[in-house]
């Protein structure tokens, strides 16, 4: 079982220093293919790998902020994200089968 910390921002990864966060692997970009059931994803991901994270049986740790709108779209750092309340939430995110194709008509 393997924790993996998913950033390409160099604030995040000085915050989990600083916090004494614990992982095995820091990447900058998921590779989904290489997560097993019982290992740990911490990061900022979109919704729909957290998905694929929870289908194959891992644990997803969502880096959290309260951003301030004038701040969102730049890069903050390790202060900035004690200052926004950063925090590490579990989330159990599952696809729903009910999907459908944008085709330009109403669902």
């Amino acid at each position: 079982m393997s924790i993996y910390f998913v950033s390409r921002h160099p604030g995040a990864l000085e915050w989990m220093r600083r916090n004494g966060v614990a992982f095995d692997c820091h990447l900058p970009h998921l590779e989904i293919a290489n997560i097993r059931a019982g290992d740990t994803v911490i990061g900022s991901l979109p919704v729909n790998l957290a998905a694929e994270v929870y289908a194959r049986g891992a644990i997803y740790r969502h880096l959290s902020l309260k951003v301030a709108p004038q701040d969102r779209g730049r890069e903050l750092s390790a202060e900035e994200l004690d200052r926004y309340e950063a925090t590490l939430k579990r989330y159990d995110v599952h696809a729903h089968p009910d999907h459908y194709r944008i085709t330009g008509q109403k669902p």
